[in-house]
């Protein structure tokens, strides 16, 4: 039975995922109305009132659509028309395998696409309360800084208390204030990513004593003081500042952000103990963020620990890293597979506010609810073998409510995949990866056969001729 179509699609937030639900619904012909409350109410994290503005890494993490979920994400949403990918795609910059991009670029991308829909319009204002009854079609995509009235309406309407952890963002570092006198390029394993040529990172070695003293600074050093609401906020486990994992173990570090495996030195013979990583920032190539190093440090502390790294003694620094908080709700216990606030079918979720963690996973549910509630007929949801799927079925039931905490996208989200016989243990974990991937492209390019093909896909090359649609 056809659905009854809304007059129009309202849409509350201006992140990756309310910009490519605004795009996904744009497309089809349906009058959307995005809300954004930048710059009428800032946020603790951004700095700008662009639309898309990334306020943590420019990572999107592994493109590598063949062994890796992120990576096969990044490919489902690539053949679903995703803008979030696009942009990314016209904006990349080198990072090894993974997909990084310049966060400006990238941002005024996604503005200049949306501008290009005439049925889009974005109206700058903060959204205080529960959307008016008379608003039919409504996607909340207020991300992880969800403002505290909205918020609060939000837990009055579900009966349940919000949920929050805190994110941290890493500092950002000018490339010509580090010393190649102890730095190098290399990618782990010389491993090359789109744009890359397996010298995409920065390295700067430490050995045992230096390392030491590294963690001694990281325990020692002054900490942000948080609000006394703030303190029972649990940390997202994939994203912990750099001294919180420091406090849980001397080798913490060296087994994570700061492990030196699959690099060489070329200014010292010996193997480095532990080694910080740094990532291209910007399409210039002049600013570096260091990978994994989110803090809650206080801003001279950063400065005077981080400069204890060989190489960045003298870094002068574009950004120093911070914290703000990030709010979900319980979306197995309050969403249908639809998106759809159980309580109140009217609004839908999409993005981090729902449980998501990362860039991609954000995008792709607003991709999800654009399709949805532009749908004119019932949308199946995609098969859970996707990883779009996989990541639907999470939230919306495939999660534990009571245990359940932000993921990102994950083969342990997946139905089990039947592997032919693999000679040896070694072989067996690339070739179930690869399965799992080839599984998920088929049965997607499937279902979208059976949804009638509704995909209309901006491509990076329009992008860069100012035609993305």
């Amino acid at each position: 039975m056809p659905l009854k179509q809304s007059s129009e699609i309202h849409i509350i937030g201006g992140g990756l995922a309310g910009c490519e639900a605004a795009w996904q619904s744009g497309l089809r012909g349906i009058p959307v109305i995005l809300h954004e409350m930048r710059p009428v109410r800032q946020t603790e994290a951004h700095i700008s009132d662009r639309l898309a503005e990334l306020v943590c890494s420019n990572s999107f993490r592994s493109d590598d659509a063949n062994a890796n979920a992120v990576g096969l994400l990044h490919e489902e949403m690539r053949r679903l028309g995703s803008l979030v990918l696009a942009a990314a795609d016209a904006n990349k910059v080198p990072a090894g395998s993974a997909l990084a991009v310049d966060r400006e670029g990238f941002s005024r991308s996604i503005e200049k696409a949306l501008a290009g829909l005439p049925n889009v319009t974005v109206q700058r204002e903060e959204i205080t309360d529960l959307p008016p009854s008379d608003w039919d079609n409504v996607i909340i995509a207020t991300g992880p800084l969800t403002s505290a009235p909205l918020a609060e309406a939000i837990a009055g309407l579900t009966g349940t208390e919000s949920l929050a952890f805190f994110d941290a963002l890493a500092p950002i570092i000018y490339l010509d204030s580090i010393d190649f006198s102890k730095a190098w390029w290399q990618s782990r394993y010389d491993k090359a990513g789109p744009g890359g040529d397996g010298k995409d990172y920065i390295n700067c070695p430490l050995n045992e004593d230096q390392y030491a003293r590294f963690v001694d600074g990281l325990r020692s050093g002054e900490k942000t003081e948080f609000k006394e609401w703030e303190r029972n906020t649990p940390y997202f486990e994939g994203c912990l500042p750099i001294e919180v994992m420091a406090e849980r173990g001397p080798q913490t570090l060296r087994f994570g952000p700061m492990k030196p495996v699959g690099l060489t030195n070329p200014h010292a013979p010996e193997k480095p103990y532990a080694v910080v990583q740094l990532r291209q920032d910007n399409a210039l190539g002049t600013l570096f963020n260091m990978v994994g190093f989110q803090t809650k440090l206080k801003h001279a502390e950063q400065i005077r620990v981080f400069r204890q790294i060989p190489g960045l003694e003298q870094a002068q620094f574009a950004r120093l890293g911070g914290i703000h908080r990030n709010t979900f709700i319980n979306s197995p216990r309050l969403l249908d597979s639809e998106l759809r606030l159980r309580a109140e079918p009217r609004l839908r979720f999409a993005g981090q506010i729902t449980g998501v963690e990362g860039y991609v996973e954000s995008a792709a549910m607003g991709l999800l609810a654009g399709r949805f509630a532009s749908a004119t007929h019932p949308l199946p949801a995609p098969p859970p073998t996707t990883a779009l799927g996989a990541l639907l079925r999470h939230l919306t039931g495939g999660a534990t409510a009571d245990l359940f905490q932000p993921m990102n996208v994950n083969f342990g989200l997946f139905p089990p995949v039947e592997m032919t016989h693999v000679g040896n243990r070694k072989g067996r974990a690339p070739a179930r990866k690869a399965s799992y991937c080839a599984r998920a492209l088929s049965d997607l390019d499937s279902w979208i056969a059976t949804i009638g093909g509704q995909t209309i896909p901006p491509t990076a090359a329009g992008f860069a001729a100012g035609r993305p649609v």
